[in-house]
């Protein structure tokens, strides 16, 4: 009898080995919600998903709870904060309760849901699914978002958005006017790195000149970066954060992806593209965009009210010259369609303009930056005093958006004085050698 008694033990202790080890083997599988009863989330491969690198969010569910346990959280987040299975970042971290204690989400522009235009946001409510307060952060100082934080409770603050790469998308700014009111408030400030979209070798365009700081540029980097958030906020808080809170960094964590390397576009990641705003509708949006988005700062339409943001750009004064003439560039990496398109909303809503459709043909040797220089000269060329550059009224020392975008009046004032493509170029050659420089020693992800 005790022999057999003996034997059922052992058996039942294998099958309890072999489950576990199952289970530990087995993708983790994070629940949606508060309760068991909305629902088990798939993985991401069951929904057709490869994923060949994990998000920070992932990895700090998987192995840096260490950072939220315990804690009152808040998170600064909006539709691209998701797993690889799609599912919520605050859906999840909600359910952790009571281990994790999530009090207060925190929009930025376009806001929480994503719902909003450019230079809009959806305002403070109430999550209706976790029932957690939302907060809006879009317009605030720094020190006016040190006070929401302090409103808030909160002991930490998470970081996950996703960036397009470009100096002028304004999430990194989010980014940085938080980590400055983190440093105020003595709140703790966590990255969740995610994927630079066009890849993190490529590294282009004029550095900002910081007597043209704005909510499009706050610090001194490259239009093409070619840095993840997380190695942004390394940079910003070892150089720029404490040069405006009197000597303070935030306490910053950042939680790397595992799996990145520079040369990936997004597509290479096998992770699913969430929109991060509502022109941003595919990576190709993202390659082009740290060049065309510079035609927010004329009176071209960059393609709003269309469904190619970006890469329909036109004007009522464009005719069927400019793709020809462009062409005729041979510039790397691209070729333009003759196009004529209809904005539904923002420049010229309703307006049938003419102009070109952009197309990259080889993102590796394409420069959308330079692209769009050699395109503004050429319209200059062409078209002349037609051509125009944008104002904003709000702003009587540097009211050219051009400049805000830029980084500086030298591109608007070269192209108005009739230099080349090329000389222009030229002429931010050796700050961008000194950004590049820089930028090394923050890299968490080695180049190649």
């Amino acid at each position: 009898m005790r022999r057999e008694f003996d034997a059922y033990v052992v058996a039942l202790t294998t099958v309890a080995v072999v489950a576990v080890t199952v289970l530990l083997a087995a993708p983790r599988v994070f629940t949606a919600g508060g309760d068991s009863m909305r629902g088990t989330a798939f993985r991401a491969d069951e929904l057709g998903f490869r994923p060949r690198v994990k998000p920070g969010i992932q990895v700090l569910l998987e192995q840096r709870l260490d950072l939220v346990r315990g804690k009152r959280v808040g998170i600064i987040t909006n539709p691209t904060g998701v797993l690889p299975n799609l599912e919520s970042d605050v859906d999840v971290l909600a359910g952790l309760r009571p281990d994790v204690d999530l009090v207060a989400i925190f929009g930025p522009e376009h806001g929480f849901r994503g719902t909003a235009q450019a230079g809009g946001s959806e305002g403070s409510f109430q999550d209706p699914v976790t029932r957690i307060p939302v907060y809006d952060l879009y317009g605030k100082s720094p020190q006016q978002i040190a006070t929401v934080f302090q409103t808030a409770g909160v002991d930490v603050v998470l970081f996950d958005i996703q960036d397009v790469g470009a100096r002028f998308y304004t999430y990194i700014w989010t980014m940085a006017d938080a980590m400055e009111a983190a440093a105020l408030s003595g709140t703790a400030f966590v990255v969740l790195d995610r994927p630079n979209p066009i890849g993190g070798l490529a590294v282009q365009g004029p550095v900002l000149d910081p007597a043209f700081s704005s909510f499009v540029g706050r610090y001194p980097i490259a239009q093409r970066h070619g840095m993840t958030t997380g190695e942004l906020a390394l940079l910003f808080n070892d150089r720029f954060v404490p040069q405006r809170t009197g000597g303070r960094r935030a306490e910053l964590s950042v939680v790397p992806m595992e799996g990145w390397q520079r040369w990936m576009y997004y597509e290479d990641t096998g992770l699913p593209w969430v929109m991060p705003s509502v022109n941003m509708p595919t990576v190709e949006t993202s390659v082009v965009y740290p060049g065309s988005g510079l035609f927010e700062g004329t009176n071209i339409s960059e393609g709003r009210g269309t469904t190619k943001p970006f890469q329909l750009l036109g004007a009522p004064y464009l005719d069927r010259r400019l793709a020809s003439a462009l062409n005729s560039l041979r510039l790397p990496g691209v070729a333009f369609r003759e196009a004529a398109f209809t904005p539904m909303f923002s420049k010229y809503a309703g307006q049938m303009v003419h102009g070109v459709e952009v197309y990259v043909t080889d993102r590796r040797s394409y420069d959308p930056i330079r692209t769009a220089v050699a395109m503004m000269v050429t319209v200059r060329q062409l078209y002349g005093t037609a051509f125009r550059w944008e104002v904003d009224l709000g702003d009587s020392v540097h009211p050219y958006w051009i400049d805000k975008m830029t980084g500086s009046d030298r591109v608007r004032k070269a192209v108005d004085a009739g230099k080349v493509a090329e000389e222009i170029v030229a002429g931010w050659s050796e700050e961008l050698a000194a950004f590049r420089a820089l930028r090394s020693r923050y890299l968490l992800y080695p180049e190649d």
